[in-house]
């Protein structure tokens, strides 16, 4: 019996002493020191181009054109919080013939504010990739910030005829990585 009222004394005295706790002050102006850097990785364009597109009514057509609408730095927040983009390119051919892709970044007023271009060597059998990264940074960034859209131009370069019937293929993918500072 004496032992269950010492028990008793004992785990009341050690409950009351755990219930006494320290605690500092709160700092919430802490929040106000928070710097997130979100990266964000997203698909810009991509297309795959069978050869016998270059060939219109038995004629081969050596430029192909495209400018999509890029409509990402519309948004105030985004220009704003933007430190850095990288820009990826990966052209695989598998044509019997060389390319040259220029690419024509336009403001609203459709003037250039950045260009861009490579060659993309003919098909001989072998894997026949090329990549390309363009990184915007400080000054390079202001003018990317002004792009509303972005010309793609195929080039193709002399070479042996393509007609109706040819094989291969013009892939293009591209993305982009946007680096983000919000504080």
């Amino acid at each position: 019996m004496k032992t269950l009222g010492l028990n008793r004394v004992i785990s009341l005295s050690l409950l009351l002493l755990l219930s006494f706790s320290c605690a500092s002050d709160l700092d919430y102006d802490q929040v106000n020191d928070i710097k997130l850097e979100p990266v964000f990785i997203a698909n810009l364009a991509y297309f795959d181009i069978p050869a016998n597109e270059f060939v219109t009514g038995g004629v081969e057509q050596n430029v192909i054109f495209d400018a999509p609408t890029v409509d990402v730095f519309n948004d105030s927040f985004f220009r704003k919080s933007l430190k850095k983009v990288d820009f990826f390119l990966e052209m695989e051919n598998t044509i019997a013939r060389a390319y040259v892709v220029d690419l024509v970044f336009l403001d609203r007023n459709n003037q250039v504010v950045h260009t861009t271009n490579f060659t993309v060597p003919e098909y001989t059998g072998l894997e026949n990739k090329v990549t390309r990264t363009e990184i915007f940074e400080n000054t390079q960034l202001d003018l990317l910030k002004r792009t509303v859209r972005i010309a793609f131009t195929l080039r193709m370069l002399p070479g042996a005829p393509l007609t109706e019937t040819s094989s291969g293929n013009l892939k293009l993918r591209s993305g982009v990585t946007a680096y983000l500072v919000v504080e």
